[in-house]
């Protein structure tokens, strides 16, 4: 399986559908995920992400997941996502309502399997604009 490939039904099997017993496949067992100031470890950390987004977005689609750039171990990817908002995340409260925001990621991989990420979501930002009265 090539590279985006892993990317893509990594996403799909993890958020669409929901099973957790594949990040094994996946993700290198020292996977190491960066976001903004704060740096995340191990299958114990994907576990618990894919459970709290599932839980507040549970019909969460990857509209989009489009290679940007390809640096032989390492990929750019932006991808696209929809759901409804339906249970608090990150302590912001359900709005019911349809969200769609975006995320870029650099994806380094060791013998196939995903090792480290550094990503950049505007998740946050889009729930917290659908609790704006209007929205």
């Amino acid at each position: 399986m090539d590279k985006l490939t892993t990317i893509k039904q990594a996403n799909k099997q993890l958020f669409e559908v929901g099973d957790l017993a594949s990040v094994p496949s996946f993700f290198d067992e020292n996977y190491v995920a960066h976001a903004g100031d704060k740096t995340y470890n191990g299958h114990k950390f994907i576990l618990q992400f894919v459970k709290q987004i599932r839980t507040a977005i549970p019909d969460i689609k990857i509209q989009k997941c489009e290679l940007l750039s390809d640096n032989n171990d390492m990929l750019t990817i932006q991808k696209t996502f929809t759901g409804t908002h339906r249970s608090p995340l990150k302590g912001i409260p359900a709005s019911g309502k349809k969200v769609k925001w975006y995320e870029i990621s650099v994806v380094k991989f060791n013998n196939e399997k995903i090792i480290e990420e550094w990503l950049v979501s505007d998740l946050s930002a889009q729930l917290m604009l659908k609790l704006k009265p209007g929205k």
